[in-house]
């Protein structure tokens, strides 16, 4: 075998044996239980963590946008209010959709962005 291919095979095994520790490590920190829910059915920490990543992709936003930081119970940043109330108006438009697939979501109207897209950019005429 070529040394340089013998080389990237031993970089890569040792590569995915660290990624496998850094996934069972990960697994391993448990998130606390959260605290101060009032629109979410989370229960654990895992749920709220995979809740708030669809909401971090929604929006393209961090946690500190609408959380004090290191205190995610708090609701002294309006944002997080602004947040239920959206999470209220997705939660009743999906509930007119009679086949009780979840339809909308924060990346509906975001795309990734703070303030939603009501209409299609502009296109410079040619």
């Amino acid at each position: 075998m070529d040394p340089m291919r013998a080389a990237a095979a031993i970089l890569i095994v040792l590569l995915g044996s660290l990624s496998a520790q850094d996934k069972q490590d990960k697994g391993k920190r448990a998130l606390p239980d959260p605290t101060n829910l009032k629109m979410l059915k989370a229960t654990t920490g895992a749920e709220i963590g995979q809740i708030m990543r669809t909401f971090t992709a929604g929006l393209g936003v961090q946690c500190s946008y609408c959380h004090v930081a290191g205190n995610y119970s708090s609701d002294e940043n309006p944002k997080k209010i602004a947040a239920r109330q959206m999470i209220e108006l997705t939660i009743a438009v999906n509930a007119k959709f009679p086949d009780g697939k979840m339809r909308v979501t924060c990346y509906t109207c975001h795309h990734g962005e703070t303030e939603p897209k009501t209409a299609p950019e502009a296109k410079p005429i040619p």
